[in-house]
This record gives C-alpha cells, sequence and structure tokens, in this order.
C-alpha cells in the first residue's frame, strides 16, 4: 500500500495558532432572538407530535430554515479552521429532556448522530461522577485532567450546561500546525507518524491499527491520544522504539505549547464543535461543587458529517459504535 508522506509545510485554513486567533470572533457565531424561536418552534411541533428523544427524526424537528446556517458550519468544520462555537443558547429555560431534544434536533439538520458507546447513548454527559480509583472510570467522568485526543466520529459537539467551581478550559489545537512545527524541527520524524500503530479503546475488544497522521485528497488527518496509543502497544506485546517514543515525546511537546494551542471557558448555552481529523481538543482540571446538581456538566453529540472528507484506505473510518443488540432486534 502506497502512502503519501506530506513533506512540505500544510497550508489553508486548518493551519491556525491560539494566540493569533483568541480574539477574532469570526469562529464564534451568536444565537439571535429569531434562531431560538426557530428553535422553541421546532420543540413546540415535536411535542405536539407527542414524541421525545430520541425517537424522531429530521422532519419532526423542523430547522429546516435554519438550513443556509447549518450548510456554512459544516463547511467550516471541514474546510475551514476545523471548529466553531454557537453562543447563546438559553439552557436555563429548558428541561433536561427539552435540551436533549433541542440538542439532538440540531445534530439531525448538521449531520447524523452516531452512537458513542457499545450501550449506544447518541448523547453522553460528560461530568464528575466518576469513582477515580476504579479502571473502568473513564478520565471524562472525573474532574481530571482530560489529554488532548480525538473522538470516534468525523465531528464532536459539546453543549455546556453548568461550569465547573473553577478550572475546566477547554482547550483545541491545530493538527495542520502541530505538523508543520515537527516537520520545521525534526522532518526526519515525520514519516514515523505514518506508520500503523496500535490504539487501543476501552470499548473495543482488541486495540486497531492506525497511523497517527495521514494526508489524502489534499488534506491531513490525525488520531491520537497517547495513552491509549501506549495501552495499545503493550496489550499487543509491541513494544515502542526508543525512536518512537522521542516522536511521540515531541509531538506532545509542540501540543502543549501556549503559542500553538486556543484556551477557551465555555459558557452556559455554548456548544463547541470540532473537526475530529482536523482539531485536538482537551480540558484541564477543575474544582467541582459537593452538589451533583451544580457540577460541571457538558453534553456531548458525536456527528456523521455528510460532507466529510474521504479517508485513505490505512486510516479506517471512525464514526461511532453499532446498535447494541437489542436495539438491532427492536
Amino acid at each position: 500500500m502506497n502512502t503519501l508522506i506530506q513533506a512540505t509545510p500544510i497550508t489553508g485554513p486548518a493551519v491556525w495558532k491560539g494566540p493569533a486567533i483568541a480574539n477574532d470572533t469570526a469562529w464564534v457565531h451568536h444565537l439571535t432572538p429569531d434562531t431560538i424561536a426557530v428553535f422553541d418552534a421546532a420543540l413546540a411541533h415535536l411535542k405536539a407530535r407527542g414524541l421525545s428523544f430520541p425517537h424522531f427524526g429530521k422532519d419532526d424537528f423542523p430547522l429546516h430554515a435554519l438550513a443556509p446556517d447549518f450548510a456554512r458550519y459544516a463547511d467550516e468544520l471541514e474546510n475551514g479552521r476545523g471548529f466553531l462555537l454557537l453562543r447563546g443558547l438559553p439552557v436555563h429555560r429548558y428541561t433536561e429532556e427539552e435540551i436533549n431534544c433541542l440538542y439532538y434536533g440540531l445534530g439531525l439538520h448538521m449531520g447524523t448522530p452516531v452512537r458513542q458507546n457499545p450501550r449506544g447513548e447518541l448523547l453522553g454527559a460528560v461530568m464528575n461522577v466518576g469513582d477515580v480509583t476504579k479502571k473502568s472510570t473513564r478520565v471524562y467522568e472525573t474532574n481530571l485532567y482530560l489529554p488532548y485526543h480525538s473522538d470516534p466520529s468525523d465531528v464532536v459537539g459539546l453543549l455546556c450546561i453548568r461550569r465547573a467551581k473553577q478550572g475546566g478550559l477547554s482547550s483545541l489545537v491545530s493538527v495542520a500546525a502541530i505538523y508543520n512545527e515537527i516537520l520545521a524541527r525534526r522532518p526526519e520524524f515525520i514519516g514515523l507518524y505514518y506508520r500503523p500503530m496500535y490504539f487501543e479503546h476501552l470499548c473495543e475488544p482488541m486495540p486497531s491499527l492506525s497511523p497517527i497522521f495521514s494526508f489524502h485528497q489534499g488534506k491531513l488527518s490525525c488520531r491520537y491520544l497517547r495513552q491509549y496509543l501506549e495501552l495499545g502497544h503493550e496489550i499487543m506485546k509491541q513494544p515502542l522504539s526508543r525512536v518512537e517514543i522521542a516522536a511521540l515525546d515531541l509531538f506532545d511537546e509542540v501540543m502543549h505549547d501556549p503559542a500553538i494551542r486556543l484556551d477557551m471557558m465555555l459558557e452556559p448555552g455554548d456548544i463547541q464543535f470540532a473537526n475530529n481529523y482536523a482539531v485536538l481538543h482537551s480540558r484541564n482540571g477543575f474544582e467541582d461543587d459537593e452538589d451533583l446538581a451544580k457540577r460541571r456538566k457538558m453534553i456531548r453529540l458525536w456527528l456523521k458529517m455528510g460532507n466529510a472528507r474521504e479517508l485513505a484506505p490505512e486510516f479506517p473510518g471512525r464514526n461511532g459504535f453499532p446498535a447494541p443488540v437489542e436495539a438491532v432486534a427492536a
């Protein structure tokens, strides 16, 4: 199999550095009263039909008037910077069920919501509810630092319901900016990132092979979470070489550079969308309220996008998990 290695710097809007765009409002889209009225009308329509999350389709939640906006968002995610922020959803006005319907309905119009685990969840609560002493506890279920990573879907969305008492800063980094910096510092390492490596995932029976970088049809894609990569090689009894470890150390050093990353505090009603092939996302640790009802809460949405890039054969597609057996049987 021939793998194309991009030996010159990536160009275009997907190459950005956080400090340069931190005060650029182009990636922040404020939801207007008219837009929120369309959401409310769609919610009323859904209730009138006696439908609830997730048992409805795109036409049951009519947001067709906002189609030009959704097309623009999808284009920005795939062909622009690879991320955006929708700001101003009045989450305090809605019940938990209404928020689920609004968010899922939005997802139906932007793409296709996909399942986030073998249980078949289409919306995931990112909240400090886990026991850190248990191996089964995922990091997103705690208040610990969440390392930079990409999720197994075309796009990930995070809707903020509540902020933490302190901390919980969201952070994004451009994959293309990381690539260009590595190319400038240690060009001899680039080929290593194109080699298939074993990635473990806690919801999959065995590690899967994938390169970290893939360049196909003019677009750079990335898959990364170092802990899962190291665990995958441990399970397969394929120790990482010294040069591979050095390459991963360099990747991490560049990725965490304040001159590269973009930090933002998500406020209640903010929805952050990011392209999992073009952007890595993270969150720092935080202090939470003792009261569970006041704790930091985000709702995660994974989307398969109609305009998503074609992926190289050696870079496997990742669009969530199959429906659980009971759901298929139903």
